[in-house]
């Protein structure tokens, strides 16, 4: 009913309210702490080193990288900024590479510079 309550995790029920502290689905019945679940959904993801990576980290590529469909390499120590980071089974950095634009990197393949 709410715009500034998020949807149901469980059912994605839009019909969400809350009860004190907790959020409360009428259609599941699904009850949920909102600053708990912020917590749990907090995506972590280690480059090379294992560092943690977060949104706006600066990286550097370790090793020469094929760009699928194109004959075009991204070359060992070009610098990218990682604009997001997703929860993906592989590609889980949303960069902006340098001289190559806009493109999705797979963390193992970057440090944190």
């Amino acid at each position: 009913m709410s715009d500034s309550l998020p949807p149901c995790p469980s059912c994605q029920s839009e019909y969400v309210y809350q009860d004190q502290e907790l959020l409360i689905c009428p259609e599941c019945g699904h009850e949920w702490n909102p600053k708990e679940a912020a917590e749990e959904e907090a995506i972590i993801v280690k480059d090379f080193n294992g560092a943690l990576l977060a949104d706006g980290d600066k990286v550097t590529v370790i090793k020469d990288l094929k760009i699928k469909g194109s004959s075009q390499v991204i070359k060992i120590g070009t610098k990218a900024l990682v604009r997001r980071v997703l929860d993906k089974k592989d590609h889980e950095l949303d960069c902006k590479v340098d001289g190559v634009g806009e493109m999705m990197v797979t963390a193992k393949f970057v440090k944190k510079a």
